[in-house]
């Protein structure tokens, strides 16, 4: 996964095109790619060894993949891990509350420091193929997200759709809650 585009390629701000059902080896294995490009990056020996930017999520886009394909793989805030690779995903449902990552968002794509803050719906809920390794295959599930996971679906979603979350970004959100009150995260 050494071949991420960057900031400024032509197809981060392309809308991806949904996958043909069933969802083909091809596809899985992109989308076992992308997640196992995120459990690394997290490795903190591994990283360091490929040289590789921590991240907790990867769009198929952002591999230069037009394909509406994502992997996930976070630790939340009471540590639970959530580890999902998601195709065709459609948001159903988005609360009206707002919250933020206090340090900001970061991306693969973007090599630059950033600064502000980009809002995120408190909760979604969502509909799409989700890969269950046990089965080796993927399936139609609805999910609802919150907090620190719904921020990070949130961003690899609008990668999707042609949106970097530098598009994004404000100075200050006074209808919007940080997710956390002291601590920073970044994505």
């Amino acid at each position: 996964m050494k071949d991420i585009i960057r900031e400024g390629h032509p197809n981060l701000t392309k809308i991806s095109k949904p996958l043909k059902l069933p969802i083909s080896k091809s596809a899985k294995q992109l989308g076992l790619n992308l997640l196992k490009f995120c459990v690394i990056s997290q490795n903190s020996e591994l990283n360091i060894n490929y040289d590789l930017r921590p991240g907790v999520g990867l769009s198929a886009v952002q591999v230069n993949v037009l394909k509406r394909i994502f992997a996930i793989h976070l630790t939340d805030l009471d540590g639970t891990i959530l580890s999902m690779i998601v195709a065709n995903p459609k948001i159903t449902y988005r609360s009206k509350e707002m919250i933020y990552l206090n340090g900001g968002e970061g991306c693969l794509s973007v090599d630059r420091e950033t600064k502000g803050l980009t809002p995120r719906h408190k909760e979604i809920r969502f509909e799409a193929y989700i890969y269950n390794p046990k089965l080796d295959k993927f399936l139609f599930k609805s999910m609802t997200l919150k907090d620190y996971p719904a921020i990070v679906f949130q961003h690899e979603y609008d990668h999707l759709n042609g949106i970097l979350y530098v598009s994004k970004l404000y100075d200050s959100l006074p209808d919007a809650k940080p997710l956390l009150e002291e601590k920073t995260l970044k994505l």
